[in-house]
């Protein structure tokens, strides 16, 4: 038997959506799970090999706790007088994980090599 008053908002949901979602009609929020589904798969879609830097190598690295994808990667330091900042050596191979952040934008992060 349906329950007499409506679910509560989670806390974590915006004012403007707890307020807003309960006004709509089953097509809207059916449109609006469907959506939100579509939306949670593009945010957690994998990094593919294309979405790396060129000169990244993926690597197995089975000790990696998080999702993402592990590679090797020669890098440049950032100081202008370095030579690999123009035509010389880059630093490494180092090893980084490139993984999405919650808005699906592509990042990385350096992996202590220990």
């Amino acid at each position: 038997m349906p329950a007499e008053t409506p679910p509560t908002a989670p806390p974590s949901l915006p004012k403007y959506l707890a307020e807003g979602l309960p006004k709509q009609d089953v097509e809207a929020l059916s449109d609006a799970r469907e959506f939100i589904d579509e939306l949670i798969e593009w945010k957690q879609r994998p990094v593919g090999e294309d979405d790396l830097p060129e000169a990244a190598e993926p690597i197995d690295d089975e000790s990696a706790e998080r999702t993402g994808t592990v590679v090797m990667e020669k890098v440049t330091c950032g100081d202008e007088s370095c030579k690999c900042m123009t035509d010389g050596e880059k630093h490494g191979p180092y090893k980084y994980r490139y993984y999405r952040k919650d808005d699906g934008t592509l990042t990385s992060e350096y992996i202590d090599n220990e």
